[in-house]
């Protein structure tokens, strides 16, 4: 598999793990995101190339792939990072806003999932995976429209897995159960690794990434020791 990695959605945080991993295992990463100017400095440490998309827009999500094959080839690893959290009481909730969530959670996952299976198709190997969230099999209280978001990514993760799968894809969802560690949330002292270490995860990605194919695994669950299931 030729070594370039795409990452939508991304930033700091597990996005950032993600394209410093990956970069220093030799892929050539490519990293996008609405806004650019907050990719710079990451994307100029590992020599990433940074690409502006807004992923829920089908021209924009095309060009991008576009972009990336005319600067750095077809890419043959596509990680979908991108969502819009917002949360609320059912009666309070903006459905303008909602139905934005659900374009940037789902449906962009669908639009980027179909150009790269698109070109994978042709070099006949490639990944394609999606990063889900407790509330893709939980629904919580206040969170409708993340669930809804992230349960349709988790169906479309499940059910493109199994037409790609047969055709050299490997397509796998990762349900992120739990809070993960950042510079603005730390755990407690008295519970180590109470959080996810955004670098574990993204290990959990590579490892996933290197399973051979005659065992395969479409989801994987990621939880510190301290959450419930």
């Amino acid at each position: 598999m030729s070594k370039i990695a795409l990452i939508i959605g991304a930033g700091s945080g597990l996005s950032a793990s993600l394209a410093r991993l990956f970069a220093k295992e030799g892929f050539t990463i490519a990293r996008a995101a609405r806004r650019i100017d907050k990719l710079n400095a990451l994307s100029e440490e590992i020599g990433a190339v940074s690409f502006a998309v807004d992923a829920a827009k089908p021209d924009e999500v095309n060009q991008l792939f576009s972009q990336v094959e005319e600067r750095l080839g077809t890419p043959t690893v596509v990680i979908y990072n991108a969502a819009l959290r917002i949360a609320g009481s059912l009666i309070e909730l903006d459905p303008i806003e909602v139905a934005k969530a659900l374009e940037i959670t789902a449906y962009g996952g669908f639009l980027v999932a179909q150009a790269a299976a698109k070109r994978m198709l042709k070099l006949g190997e490639g990944a394609i995976f999606f990063t889900g969230a407790s509330a893709s099999v939980k629904g919580y209280p206040r969170a409708a429209p993340f669930a809804m978001g992230k349960f349709a990514l988790r169906g479309l993760a499940q059910s493109i897995a199994r037409e790609l799968a047969p055709q050299n894809i490997h397509v796998a969802h990762f349900v992120i159960d739990g809070a993960i560690r950042s510079a603005a949330r730390l755990e407690s002292p008295d519970k180590p690794d109470s959080l996810l270490d955004p670098d574990a995860i993204a290990q959990t990605y590579l490892n996933i990434l290197r399973q051979p194919r005659s065992a395969w695994t479409w989801e994987v669950e990621l939880r510190p020791w301290v959450e419930p299931f």
